[in-house]
């Protein structure tokens, strides 16, 4: 397995990892179970996936900086040059992150992504989210 990009790393805290222990006994052990995994991100079966590109910045003022340009000639090429130019996570891929299914991303990453239309051509549309990694402009490629 390869390394992780940063916006596919989950964050690792004090929960990371944590999993609680059902209770002996037929009935209470599903129960018990069930109320240990709410804290941890689901993951859905199929049709549930994005091929996500994304422009990650530090700081908020070069994510502007990024999306300025991008809008003044609004397409998906355009995004993507600008992502060489700008991403501080995957430039020579011009943003590309590939499929992802849900629970794969980073929870304010994934919220805005999943939420985005694809986009396609001179029809563009632009999420942008803050995660610990930085600001990201999100453009969502495909679904599946």
């Amino acid at each position: 397995m390869g390394p992780k990009n940063k916006a596919t790393e989950k964050p690792k805290g004090k929960d990371a990892g944590a999993g609680g222990k059902a209770a002996k006994g037929a009935k209470g052990a599903k129960k018990d179970k069930r109320a240990a995994d709410d804290d941890k991100p689901v993951k859905l079966k199929g049709g549930q996936s994005i091929d996500v590109r994304h422009i990650l910045c530090a700081k908020m003022s070069k994510r502007d900086e990024a999306l300025a340009k991008i809008e003044e000639n609004p397409s998906l090429a355009r995004f993507t040059e600008i992502a060489r130019e700008y991403d501080e996570d995957k430039p020579k891929a011009g943003g590309a992150l590939g499929w992802k299914t849900k629970g794969s991303l980073d929870h304010a990453f994934e919220e805005v992504a999943y939420a985005l239309e694809p986009s396609s051509g001179s029809k563009i549309h632009i999420g942008q989210a803050k995660t610990v990694h930085g600001y990201h402009l999100i453009v969502v490629e495909g679904r599946k």
